[in-house]
C-alpha cells in the first residue's frame, strides 16, 4: 500500500480510528508513552508527523512552545482540528511526508505516532532525508508504533517481495481493506537510523516501542 491508497483508507476510517487507544491491555503502555512523550517534547517547537486525528497532538500540546501537524488526509485532520488546544499553540498543514515543504519552517523537535509501521522499507531513507531536512542541528526526533503481539494484533495476512507486512483490516462499514503495517525489530530501527543519529534510545514495551534520538550528522540525502 503506497501514499494513495494508505491516505485513502485513513480518510474512510477517520470517525472509528481512535477506538485503538480504548483497548484495555494497552492503557498501562500508553499512560507510559504520554509520560515520555512529555518530558521529552516540553518548551520544544515541534514537527509532528502523520497527526491524524490529532490523539497525541492533544497531549503534546499542553506542554510544547508550539506544534505543526501534519498530514496528508483531510478528513481526520478535521477531527484533529476540532480538538482543544492551548490557544496559538497548534497549527495544522496538509503534506506529505516523502516531501515535507520549506515553508513548514525548521524545527528543534519531530514526532510521528504510528506512522514508521507504514512506511515501505525502500521508502524510509526517503521519508527521512525529508524530515531532517525541516529539522535544526541537534534536533531531538521521536518516533513511536506498534509491536505485534498475538491476540490484541490484528493477524498478519501477507509478506511481500521486499520484506513488508500486510494486515486485512475490516472498517465499520464492513468493507475490509489490506494495509502495510511494519514491525521492526529493535536491531532494525537502530540499522536504520544510526547513520543519522545521536543519543539513539530505544524503549521496548509490551504493546508499543518509542525511538528517541537527535540529529547527530548530516543526513544522507537521496
Amino acid at each position: 500500500m503506497e501514499s494513495a491508497e494508505l491516505v485513502d483508507y485513513y480518510r474512510r476510517r477517520a470517525a472509528e480510528y481512535e477506538a485503538i487507544f480504548a483497548k484495555p491491555e494497552r492503557q498501562q503502555d500508553l499512560r507510559r508513552l504520554e509520560q515520555l512523550l512529555r518530558s521529552s517534547l516540553a518548551t520544544k517547537n515541534i514537527l509532528e508527523v502523520a497527526c491524524g486525528t490529532g490523539w497525541w497532538t492533544e497531549r503534546i500540546a499542553p506542554v510544547a512552545a508550539r506544534i505543526v501537524a501534519t498530514d496528508l488526509a483531510e478528513e481526520p485532520m478535521r477531527i484533529a482540528q476540532a480538538k482543544d488546544y492551548p490557544q496559538d499553540r497548534v497549527v495544522f498543514s496538509i503534506s506529505d511526508a516523502y516531501a515535507l515543504p520549506e515553508t513548514l519552517g525548521r524545527f528543534d523537535a519531530a514526532f510521528a505516532g504510528f506512522w514508521w509501521s507504514h512506511i515501505p522499507r525502500r521508502r524510509i531513507d526517503e521519508f527521512l532525508a525529508s524530515l531532517h531536512a525541516r529539522l535544526e542541528p541537534g534536533a531531538r526526533v521521536l518516533f513511536l508504533d506498534n509491536r505485534f503481539v498475538a491476540g490484541s494484533s490484528t493477524p498478519l495476512s501477507e509478506l511481500d517481495a521486499d520484506g513488508n507486512s500486510y494486515q486485512l483490516r475490516t472498517l465499520g462499514d464492513g468493507s475490509s481493506v489490506r494495509v502495510l503495517k511494519n514491525f521492526p525489530s529493535e536491531a532494525e530501527l537502530r540499522e536504520r537510523l544510526s547513520p543519522y543519529a545521536a543519543d539513539l534510545a530505544v524503549e521496548w514495551l509490551e504493546y508499543y516501542w518509542l525511538v528517541d534520538y537527535k540529529i547527530g550528522v548530516r543526513p544522507r540525502f537521496l
